[in-house]
């Protein structure tokens, strides 16, 4: 086992209450000492719209989920995490899946998207089967064995990033099942188009429009608010009017742009937990 790995699994047994403290600290070091790093969080700040004294405690949550990441990979799953994760929203998910044309959960890079993709599969998933997602190998050798540990869990499933595992999440939606898609991750060169983005052209994946568009799936913004430490997580989950992502004649940069209003709109809910460091605005990069 790496060094790293070691290390990795060690602060996998810290308190989750004491490394978000230990986070916190580490971000605003980073912070500190990185002239490049402050830079591009200011600009994409900036170009946001976002008041600085609302996104500034997002210096802090980066570093809190980077510290918070062992933890979240490497916990057991007994016991299940209960009310480590309050519920706000539920309702939605809910009554989407009894509706029976599937659910696509729309998770940007806001606040804990991992552990928010563990809870919906621990509380949904005994009544609704596995959340199905598409998984790409890590690209470092030792982190592989660690984020292929985080997507082995009960009614966690994956879906190779190809045609055929897209072609999968298709079959599991239209089955009446349901997918979680960070709608915000730049996709490889000729799987999206430009559309804006608080203003700036990005490019901007196609795969969730489609994926709606082709089933029927209804969208949900969802987003995983981190508390403050030792007091968990709050999952949020709220239905996404955008008829864009009904209409299969809909062009696909409108449908990026609706795909992208949604993620502005939960961006601006809770600008401290969005990842500003994100470089969303970098050129997509060739598949292979």
């Amino acid at each position: 086992m790496a060094a790293a790995t070691r290390l990795f699994v060690w602060l996998s047994r810290m308190p989750l209450s004491r490394m978000q403290r230990v986070g916190a600290v580490l971000g605003w070091l980073v912070w500190a000492v990185s002239p490049r790093y402050r830079q591009h969080f200011k600009a994409n700040v900036q170009a946001a719209g976002v008041p600085w004294h609302d996104a500034r405690p997002a210096i802090a949550a980066m570093g809190m989920m980077v510290a918070e990441l062992p933890w979240v990979w490497m916990r057991s799953t007994a016991p299940p995490l209960g009310d480590v994760v309050r519920w706000d929203g539920a309702e939605h998910f809910e009554a989407a899946m009894r509706a029976g044309k599937g659910v696509i959960v729309m998770s940007p890079h806001l606040g804990c998207w991992e552990i928010g993709a563990q809870a919906i599969a621990e509380k949904f998933g005994p009544r609704f089967g596995p959340l199905v997602a598409l998984y790409r190998p890590a690209r470092k050798a030792w982190l592989e064995p660690l984020v292929a540990q985080a997507r082995t869990r009960p009614y966690l499933a994956s879906a190779p990033t190809s045609l055929a595992g897209v072609r999968t999440l298709i079959r599991t939606l239209r089955a009446g099942g349901y997918t979680a898609i960070l709608p915000d991750q730049v996709p490889p060169l000729g799987q999206g188009v430009w559309a804006p983005f608080f203003g700036r052209e990005v490019y901007t994946m196609t795969l969730l429009s489609k994926l709606a568009q082709q089933t029927g799936a209804t969208v949900l913004l969802t987003w995983c608010e981190r508390l403050a430490p030792g007091q968990g997580f709050c999952l949020h989950m709220r239905p996404f009017n955008a008829p864009e992502l009904l209409d299969v004649n809909c062009p696909p940069e409108l449908a990026a742009a609706a795909v992208n209003r949604g993620v502005e709109q939960l961006v601006r809910a809770a600008p401290g937990q969005y990842l500003w460091s994100y470089a969303r605005d970098k050129q997509p990069r060739a598949e292979g």
